[in-house]
């Protein structure tokens, strides 16, 4: 059975940064990786 996109969406885990594993605010399909800390120190 196929569920709807938006369905699919919601329940995908919340993004965390791969620096601090701090959770990251963005929206699930965005390329970011890491959180404004973490990108402002590099």
């Amino acid at each position: 059975m196929l569920i709807k996109m938006t369905e699919f969406l919601k329940n995908l885990p919340s993004k965390k940064c791969t620096q601090c594993g701090k959770k990251i605010e963005e929206q699930h399909e965005s390329y970011v990786h890491t959180c404004d800390k973490c990108s402002k120190i590099n």
